[in-house]
């Protein structure tokens, strides 16, 4: 499925497109797949591998953009302000590394680990691994000296065991339509919320079933020049008038709805998740700065040569989370 249409059906996903019923069909033989897999590490027919060290697993049920990665760089700069030797553990989406598994090196390219772990590693400075094999990942940190792993989007990979489970929502989004791949945008059923450790929902809830849980929140920190250089205060701005904002998130339109609360007039230029730009995606034949996210700057350093900005995002949990994760972390 090319980006564009991806892009396309997962915004129909969200919002229930009368078509998707006549993918109900299929949407029961992936429930009926969830569910034997669950079952089978249940009844120990499959081995989950139980690292010596606490693993916190950070993950979503829907497909698309929630702030996961922001809060795993929270919960690594969190945890290593409190003692923690933690590392981060990574599927690595998009790249293309020669081998695994891969630690994230100052050298190492977002086109060999994928972009969120280029990013995290730059935002966090603790280690950062990427394995599609998780257990085999996790033993790389280990022998790097973390003493806690953080396994980003690693809900749905059952062969890591973990201590605690955390899930973030987009507030906006919510569920979708309720609906599992490929007839809706999730990855398991709605009710598995009931068992994970925490919910997070990013941002206010549009649906009333999602109320009672913690909030957490995306607020812009700074700017930074994509060229390297220091941050630059988030107001006013470093640049004048207009810029063309790119994003290719999950939601591009919270960024774009960010660059306007923060009052930037901006061209809008939204691409698929993880897209991996060419410097003709960023030409715009003309000479306006531009603006994009931490996550797609790290695949774009290589590519302009005017002026460009870097948008800084950090997660701000509830203070009421951040106490209840103190007091679990203290008992792990």
């Amino acid at each position: 499925m090319s980006g564009g249409l991806a892009a396309r059906w997962l915004e129909a996903a969200y919002h229930g497109a009368p078509w998707l019923r006549a993918l109900r069909p299929l949407e029961a033989l992936y429930r009926l797949a969830v569910r034997r897999r669950v079952r089978a590490y249940a009844e120990g027919r499959r081995e989950a591998w139980r690292a010596p060290v606490p693993v916190i697993v950070v993950g979503n049920i829907t497909l698309g953009g929630t702030g996961k990665s922001p809060l795993v760089a929270w919960l690594a700069r969190h945890l290593a302000e409190a003692g923690w030797r933690p590392g981060i553990l990574s599927r690595g989406y998009g790249g293309r590394a020669e081998g695994y598994p891969l630690r994230v090196d100052a050298d190492t390219t977002a086109d060999a680990c994928g972009d969120e772990p280029r990013m995290l590693a730059d935002q966090t400075g603790v280690p950062v691994v990427v394995d599609p094999q998780r257990p085999r990942g996790a033993r790389l940190l280990l022998e790097a000296g973390c003493d806690l792993l953080l396994a980003d989007d690693g809900l749905q990979h059952l062969a890591l065991a973990r201590d605690l489970e955390l899930v973030v929502v987009d507030g906006h989004r919510g569920l979708g339509n309720g609906r599992c791949l490929p007839a809706g945008p999730l990855r398991e059923p709605g009710e598995r919320l009931a068992r994970v450790d925490a919910v997070l929902i990013n941002g206010e809830p549009r649906d009333p079933a999602l109320d009672g849980h913690p909030r957490m929140r995306l607020a812009p920190s700074g700017w930074r020049p994509l060229a390297g250089g220091a941050r630059r205060a988030l107001s006013p701005p470093p640049f004048a008038g207009r810029v063309h904002a790119v994003a290719g998130i999950g939601r591009p339109a919270r960024f774009f709805a960010t660059l306007e609360a923060l009052g930037v007039p901006h061209l809008a230029h939204p691409f698929a998740d993880h897209h991996r730009f060419t410097a003709a995606d960023l030409d715009f034949g003309d000479a306006l700065p531009l603006a994009m996210t931490a996550k797609d700057a790290v695949k774009c350093r290589e590519l302009v040569s005017g002026e460009a900005w870097v948008l800084e995002v950090e997660a701000a949990p509830d203070p009421d989370f951040v106490a209840w994760l103190d007091r679990r972390l203290a008992a792990l």
